[in-house]
Order: structure tokens, then C-alpha cells, then sequence
């Protein structure tokens, strides 16, 4: 079984995590057999967060009792140390537990740091004081923040998008993890769905031993999937390689990795994360779900677009979203024309 340790804290799990956001969206019974067929079966590391709606309820429900045997880790999107508080006594009630292995500021638009005025490093200081959290960490999607977590050797661990369609500047982050020995948790390994060979995305995380991918999971087919690689793991072979680079091709560059930050701001109450990658899940994924007449009054929204950029702005990725919006609309016009992209 392949392990990767996260740094300095010295958890040592095995190479696949469990990423509980798409949990959210199935039962708690459903949920709770995915939850337990995993730690059964090898996986120990077990990802989700307050803004997760009910997800950290299904973690708490399906381990009663074996809390000790496995990690935890979750996070808060509080910006201010009262809301921190609450976000923390909510996680604790939601996962049946009196300790989070991991609590992770949740994408925070700057890294906090002691005497910064927000008092949240001052609260996750003091929570770890009191046994409530055992380390402390960061997630982001941006560049120049998750360098600042890095250097400031204030966090344990960050959580960074990572897969086979990561950018030179990407790769860096990794290896400068390594470098101030702090673990990297790999979130979007599968691209918000839009990499669908899970075989070449774990292939190609496999090649940083310090790297923990935690897989977005919601399907029983799909734990089967990364179950199997505990015993036969994937590797670069040429045939993967030359895959990854087609892949690349079709997908580096400008596409929403549909990661919701933009919302739910939208005045015009468009769905941005799946409207603006509409043309991808097209391509990549069977369409009849796409063009129910629910998807098509979804895509329609598109047109009320006022052009206000408030989704630009939220971007972490700064894609010019309208512009996207614009483009993804065309195509799905095409499509249910019946032209092909």
C-alpha cells in the first residue's frame, strides 16, 4: 500500500484520500456506506468542510465509535475570530467529535497571520492550545497566497488545486511544500469532473511522494475505482504520458474548473460554475442530462448577464467570465440545433 505523510504534522495515510464535498448530494444512509466502504478498505483520510452543507453530519454519522482509527480533517470560512469560533463548535457537533485532526482556513482572500487585525491565527492558536484542533492550515487557489502560507511557516498544510493539468508555477508549490516540509493536500485532482481517466490522474499524482490527492466522491463505481489502486496503483507509462499531453492540449488554458467562488453572487442568478464549462461537459461527459429542459432554462439564464464582473473578481483563476458565459451559451445553442462541437 502507498502512504504519503504530511509533513510535519507526521500523519501518514494511504496515497488516496476522500474528498466529502459530492457527498452532500446523496442520501446519509448512501453516504455512510460510501464513508465506511472506504475506511474499510484502506483509505483513512477523510476531507470536508462547514461550507459543505451537510457533509461533515454524514463524517460524523458513519464513524461513531472508530473516530480514533482515522483523520479528519475540515475547514472555515470565517473571517473574523467570533465566526471562527462558531464555524468550530458547529464542525465538532456535525462530526461527533471533541478534535479535528486538520482545520483549514477555507480559501481566505489573504493568508492570516498573528496581529493582522482578523484575530483568526490568534483563534486557531488558541483552539489548538485547548486540544479542539491538533494542526493548523490553509487552503487557496491562489498563487500568491499559497506561497505567502508557505513561507510564512505558520501552517502545517496546504490544500492546492493539483492534476495532471497543472501549470510549471503549480509544480513549484508542490516542491516548495516539500522544501519547508509541509504537507500537500491536492484538492481538484479530477478537475471539477472534467478528467474522467481516474487511472492517469492518480498515475500522475503518484510521481510527488509528498502529494495526497483527495478524490471527489459520490458514486460507489467511483470508490471502486480508487479502491483498486491501493493494491495495483497506476504508473506513468508511455501510454498514460502520451494521454496526459493530448489531454493538455484540449484542456490547458481558459476553462472553469467549476469551483464556485464566483457564487452565489450572481444578480442575474445565472449558474456560473456549471454554465461557464458547459462545452467541456458536452464533449466529456453523456449529454442527455445537459439538455433537459431544466439544463436549458439553466443555460438560458446566461442571457440576462448584466456585466457587472463581480464573478471576475471572485475568480481565483481570473477568467473573464462573462466572456466564457458568452461562449459556452453558443455552443450549447449549436448542440441543441443539432450541430456538433
Amino acid at each position: 500500500m502507498t502512504t504519503v505523510t504530511l509533513g510535519k504534522t507526521g500523519i501518514t495515510v494511504n496515497k488516496n484520500g476522500f474528498g466529502a464535498l459530492p457527498i452532500q448530494r446523496i442520501s446519509k444512509e448512501d453516504a455512510a456506506y460510501l464513508l465506511k466502504k472506504a475506511f474499510d478498505q484502506g483509505i483513512n483520510f477523510f476531507d470536508t468542510a462547514r461550507a459543505y452543507s451537510d457533509s461533515e453530519e454524514k463524517v460524523g454519522y458513519a464513524f461513531q465509535g472508530i473516530r480514533d482509527k482515522l483523520y479528519i480533517a475540515t475547514k472555515t470560512g470565517a473571517l473574523n475570530a467570533d465566526d471562527f469560533w462558531k464555524d468550530l463548535h458547529t464542525s465538532l457537533k456535525n462530526l461527533q467529535t471533541d478534535y479535528v485532526d486538520i482545520l483549514q482556513f477555507h480559501n481566505p482572500p489573504f493568508c492570516p497571520r498573528p496581529d493582522d487585525g482578523s484575530g483568526l491565527y490568534e483563534a486557531m492558536l488558541k483552539a489548538k492550545e485547548q486540544g479542539m484542533i491538533r494542526h493548523i492550515s490553509i487552503t487557496n487557489h491562489r498563487l500568491h497566497i499559497a506561497k505567502e502560507a508557505i513561507e510564512s511557516g505558520l501552517y502545517d498544510t496546504l490544500q492546492f488545486p493539483f492534476c495532471y493539468l497543472a501549470s510549471d508555477k503549480d509544480i513549484e508549490i508542490v516542491k516548495a511544500c516539500e522544501e519547508h516540509n509541509m504537507g500537500f493536500i491536492a484538492m481538484k485532482s479530477l478537475s471539477g469532473g472534467l478528467i474522467t481517466n481516474s487511472a492517469a490522474a492518480y498515475a500522475f499524482a503518484a510521481q510527488y511522494d509528498n502529494v495526497l490527492p483527495i478524490w471527489g466522491i459520490q458514486r460507489e463505481k467511483e470508490l471502486d475505482e480508487f479502491l483498486s489502486y491501493i493494491e495495483n496503483p497506476p504508473s506513468m507509462t508511455s501510454e498514460i504520458t502520451d494521454y496526459i499531453e493530448t489531454e493538455k492540449k484540449k484542456l490547458s488554458g481558459s476553462f472553469c474548473r467549476g469551483c464556485g467562488y464566483c457564487m452565489p453572487t450572481c444578480p442575474a442568478k445565472i449558474q456560473i460554475n456549471d454554465c461557464a464549462r458547459m462545452s467541456l461537459l458536452l464533449r466529456r461527459a453523456p449529454s442527455e442530462r445537459f439538455l433537459t429542459p431544466e439544463a436549458q432554462a439553466m443555460m438560458a439564464k446566461i442571457e440576462d448577464c448584466v456585466h457587472c464582473n463581480v464573478c471576475t473578481t471572485k475568480c481565483p483563476y481570473e477568467l473573464n467570465t462573462p466572456e466564457l458565459l458568452a461562449e459556452n451559451y453558443k455552443d450549447y445553442k449549436e448542440v441543441l440545433a443539432g450541430k456538433p462541437l
